[in-house]
This record gives C-alpha cells, structure tokens and sequence, in this order.
C-alpha cells in the first residue's frame, strides 16, 4: 500500500486508487495527512480541532470533527478496509494502517539520510538512488491551502530535505561528470537558500570541474558580495579554501 501527502493526496492499494477527490474538502485531506503521519498514536480530539482549525475551534468543533472521522472512515471503508481502520476509543482517534505502507515523505527523509550517509562514506554511486527520490518527493507542495502551524512546520522539513537533496545531487552529478546538471542543482539551491554557503561552493566546483573557471570565480565573488553587503561578514573558510584552489588551477576540468 503507498500513500502519497505530498503533491496530491491518495492512497493506492493494488485493486484501488483513492484519490485527492475522493477525500472529503481540506479538512478531510488534512486529517487524513495529520492521522497518517501519527499512525498507531491514539490522537485526542482536541489535539486534532488544534490541527483543524488552529486557535480558532468553532464552538460546536465536536460535532464537526465527528462528521469529518465519519466521511474519512467511509473513504478507507471505500478503499478495501475494515470500518475499525480508523479508531474512536475514549475520546481519540487511532488510524491504523498495515506495518508495510510506504509514506512517501517517510521515504523522503529515510532517503535523504541514506544518501548523506553513503556520500560521507565516500560512495557516491550508492547515494544516487536515494537522493532522486528525496528531491522528487520534498519539492512538491504539501497540503496546499491549510496554513496551520503543523502544515507549515511539514512544509518546512519537506523543504530542508529538498535543499539537502539538491546539494546530494550535486555532488553525485560532480561523481560522475555531469557538470551541466551539478550547476543546475547548485544554482536550485542557492535560489531557495542564498545564504547557503554549501550551495556556493557546489555551484563554484561545478563551474570548475567544467572548465568554466571564471564563471565559479564570479560565483564566488557573488557570492562574497553578498555576504559581505548583507551581513557585513566575509565568506566561510570552506567558501574561501574553494576560491583559493580555483585560483591555483586545482578545480578545473
């Protein structure tokens, strides 16, 4: 069983699909994401009013959220399981999917871990696999249109793990001489986070490696301006160590 929270809402069973339609307005889709993501964990009505509504409950929440449990249970009814999939015991709700389902932002951030871990043992190869599909996941929208707290704070792990995911690619695309694509993976994340050093040295080593030296050293001097004009400090000593090997002639292709 797969189920997807980022880009659209669906589960997918091998007989069945439910889709993004098929669950019941935002707040359906919302605590379908929230109850997923806390499956096995009996979760307090109040505790899901909060996610629903945020600070602002209408005074009759209870008899709103019992409608929205009755017509998300009846979705997971529709999609091949037992009534008791979604639990109600002394005032919590319980989802409890099979052990086996994927999550696909669970797989984002068990992805993005493996990657890092086999770029820090020096294999490369390994961590392409698991960096694509971290960057393929984190970069889509989650629950577009719900601006509670928890969304955002998802939306903010979803978009660290897409960041972290790019500076992977990138170092996988350096690997294997795909210097077109590390740029381009670089530049993503310097546009998301310009303050990112990492992503400058990326971006500088890939120009580098390509043979474009003065284009990494006009990354770089960017680079310093920014930091310089912005928070009135110089750039890393990493950020420095890479512009000083352009310059001695030891990053170009």
């Amino acid at each position: 069983m797969r189920v997807y929270l980022a880009g659209r809402i669906a589960l997918e069973r091998p007989d069945r699909t439910i889709d993004e339609k098929d669950f019941v307005g935002r707040q359906g889709r919302s605590a379908f994401a929230y109850l997923t993501l806390a499956r096995s964990r009996p979760v307090s009505r109040s505790e899901l009013a909060e996610v629903l509504w945020s600070d602002d409950p209408p005074s009759a929440y209870e008899a709103a959220l019992t409608a929205i449990i009755s017509k998300l249970r009846a979705v997971l009814v529709a999609a091949g399981f037992d009534a008791s999939v979604l639990g109600n015991l002394s005032g919590c709700y319980e989802l409890r999917l099979p052990s086996s389902a994927w999550i696909d932002v669970e797989a984002a951030a068990d992805a993005i871990h493996e990657a890092e871990a086999a770029l820090r043992a020096g294999n490369p190869g390994a961590a392409y696999g698991p960096s694509a599909i971290a960057h393929h996941i984190a970069r889509r929208p989650f629950l577009a249109g719900d601006d509670s707290r928890w969304a955002s704070a998802r939306r903010d792990k979803l978009r660290a793990i897409h960041i972290r995911a790019l500076e992977c690619r990138a170092r996988v695309y350096l690997w294997n001489h795909e210097h077109a694509l590390a740029v381009e993976a670089a530049r993503e994340v310097i546009e998301l986070e310009p303050f990112r050093e990492t992503g400058h040295q990326l971006l500088m080593r890939a120009h580098g490696a390509s043979g474009n030296v003065a284009e990494a050293l006009h990354a770089y001097e960017r680079c310093r301006k920014l930091i310089a004009e912005e928070l009135g400090a110089d750039p890393s000593t990493e950020t420095k160590a890479v512009h000083l090997a352009l310059l001695q002639g030891q990053l170009s292709s």
